[in-house]
């Protein structure tokens, strides 16, 4: 800056506005630097924070570091296991009986000898794949009493209309929604293995025209699960043309229901729900799935076992590990309860009840153990529930079972081009789960809704 053109030519008071611009300058710039200071150290200490993983977060296993073991060449051997074998089947299709004909040490005629099984196998075969087609051919002619013409009748379930039997329908849709096998290598496989042609547009109207009778079973599944007291539920992201969608899981006992919904707040549970409210309601903290029940609301304690490890490893001595101690009490009590009688369930729920006390009235130092104790202080109401009603379970792990399938079936589609597929998917799942709660095969619960009536619900749902 040279001073001689600068300073020396202005008067006074320009110089005073010159020194006023200057400082408000300095004042903005020092209001910045106080701001990127505190940043920098709100960043410093998230890098001191440890790494989330699937042990103290809800990250999934195929996402955790895998451990890696170096080589031992003189590594210990292990004690072998016992041996296994494929076992026989129950219920052969063909028996075939070998006798001997001569020894096989001297060569002697033992035909007439009497003889045993000395080894028994299976050997197992598959037979020629190939379509049945039933051609149809309905005559007629005319009328010799009133000259007009007449058909034949179609014979029941071989009437005119789509080609495609139930139960090759039924085919269809297991390998498209339970094995996910997309449209086009749907169509070489129906080519490659059973020498049939069909275009993808064909398997797409098969879809298509299943509609109703999926819709069907998956209300019936509805009603039964708003009929019951308990309710679970979860919900994972899906994409439908080119959007973000959920798909939400309401469950309890041999009953699951999937709802497709474009948003993730409280309105798919309002949809679901309707004006009907469960006396207890079990899922994780997700603020979405809270305030639905009428009595009871049971947090899921393996997610609260995985924050508080997370906990743990931030550094918390005090509570977090006290806390982990007695979600591990209540785990191992969930398991146990159904050998126990009422008297004997009570009497380990006030036992829980005063562990959980006493760890609440630990006090932590450390800034992570305090949040999360606040955080625990207000679950408290939601965390024995399950100690209280036999029909709760501890965990919400069934609901991400359940919707373990979904998610394989989003990665390998990578979802769906239209709203009216995501809802048929919806459907289809919730027959095929609980098909699979009620240890019904689910090609043959498939079957049984292809070909039934719109409006008879083919599972145990009543």
């Amino acid at each position: 800056m040279n001073r001689a053109t600068t300073f020396d030519s202005l008067n006074w008071e320009e110089v005073v506005g010159v020194a006023l611009a200057q400082a408000e300058a300095i004042e903005r710039q020092a209001k910045e630097i106080a701001a990127l200071r505190a940043e920098i150290v709100e960043l410093r200490a998230k890098l001191d924070r440890p790494p989330k993983t699937p042990d103290n977060s809800s990250i999934p296993p195929s996402q955790g570091m895998k451990n890696t073991t170096e080589f031992v060449k003189n590594r210990r051997k292990k004690k072998a296991h016992p041996g296994a074998h494929r076992p026989l089947s129950p219920n052969p299709t063909h028996r075939r009986d070998v006798l001997a004909d001569l020894c096989g040490h001297c060569g002697a005629d033992v035909s007439s000898s009497p003889q045993k099984p000395c080894e028994v196998y299976d050997r197992i075969e598959l037979p020629p794949i190939a379509p049945e087609i039933t051609r149809v051919s309905l005559h007629g002619g005319v009328c010799p009493c009133c000259a007009r013409r007449f058909k034949a009748e179609a014979p029941a379930g071989l009437e005119p209309g789509s080609p495609f039997g139930p139960n090759l329908r039924a085919f269809v849709f297991y390998l498209r929604f339970t094995q996910g096998v997309a449209f086009e290598r749907l169509s070489r496989l129906m080519r490659d293995v059973f020498g049939l042609s069909i275009s993808e547009g064909a398997l797409v109207n098969i879809l298509r025209s299943a509609r109703k009778g999926f819709a069907a079973e998956s209300s019936a599944i509805r009603a039964k699960l708003l009929a019951g007291g308990v309710i679970c539920s979860d919900e994972t992201g899906m994409r439908v043309n080119k959007r973000s969608w959920w798909l939400w899981v309401f469950h309890h006992g041999q009953n699951a229901f999937f709802l497709s919904h474009p948003r993730r707040s409280k309105d798919a549970v309002e949809q679901f729900l309707g004006d009907v409210r469960p006396d207890a309601w079990v899922s994780d903290r997700y603020g979405a799935q809270a305030g639905w029940a009428e009595k009871d609301q049971q947090v899921c304690l393996a997610h609260l076992l995985r924050d508080t490890q997370y906990v743990i490893d931030e550094g918390d001595g005090v509570f977090a590990p006290a806390l982990r101690h007695f979600i591990g009490l209540a785990c191992d009590a969930a398991e146990r309860r159904h050998k126990w009688n009422d008297a004997t369930l009570n009497l380990h729920r006030r036992r829980l009840k005063a562990e959980l006390d006493r760890v609440l009235a630990l006090t932590p130092a450390h800034p992570a153990g305090v949040k999360w104790k606040s955080t625990i202080e207000k679950l408290r109401p939601n965390l024995l529930v399950f100690m209280s009603n036999r029909d709760v379970p501890s965990t919400n792990n069934e609901s991400e079972r359940s919707l373990r399938p979904c998610v394989t079936y989003r990665k390998i589609t990578n979802g769906f081009r239209s709203q009216w597929g995501a809802i048929q998917y919806a459907d289809i799942r919730s027959a095929i789960e609980t098909a699979r709660r009620q240890s019904i095969n689910p090609l043959k619960a498939i079957q049984n809704i292809l070909a039934a009536p719109t409006d008879a619900p083919l599972l145990n749902t009543g």
